[in-house]
Order: C-alpha cells, then sequence, then structure tokens
C-alpha cells in the first residue's frame, strides 16, 4: 500500500464497507497490542456527546457593543 508524502494511505473501499467506515464521517483510531501490532479500528461513535453539541445549546445575550465595553473596562 502506498503513503503519500503527508503519511496518507487510500483504505480500500473492501475494508471500508466491512467496518462500515464512511468518508468524512466515520473516526478511526490507530492501536498497539502488546507485541508491537498496529491495528485500524472504528472509533466510538461521539457524535452525541454533550460537549460536540454544545455550541448548538449556547445563546447569545449581549450584543458586540456590550462585550467590547466590558473589555475596555470604560
Amino acid at each position: 500500500m502506498h503513503v503519500t508524502s503527508k503519511g496518507q494511505v487510500t483504505i480500500p473501499l473492501a475494508v471500508r464497507e466491512n467496518m462500515g467506515i464512511i468518508p468524512a464521517k466515520t473516526e478511526v483510531d490507530f492501536l498497539k497490542d502488546e507485541a508491537g501490532r498496529w491495528y485500524l479500528s472504528k472509533a466510538v461513535d461521539t457524535t452525541n456527546s454533550r460537549f460536540r453539541t454544545a455550541h448548538q445549546s449556547g445563546k447569545l445575550t449581549m450584543s458586540t457593543d456590550e462585550i467590547m465595553a466590558l473589555t475596555r473596562a470604560e
């Protein structure tokens, strides 16, 4: 398998399909066992994490001018 100058490789289609890897949507991990062998693993789905969705629940209650006034302490 060829490695690009950026350290990238193409995961073969059969492997992606078998592992359920969806381009641009699935995270993968590289895991090393006790014998020093490396494995590709589909990462645990974290899309429901409260940290990944926190930005969606934030509310803007101050205008830019109000925030700037606070930072200037006038």
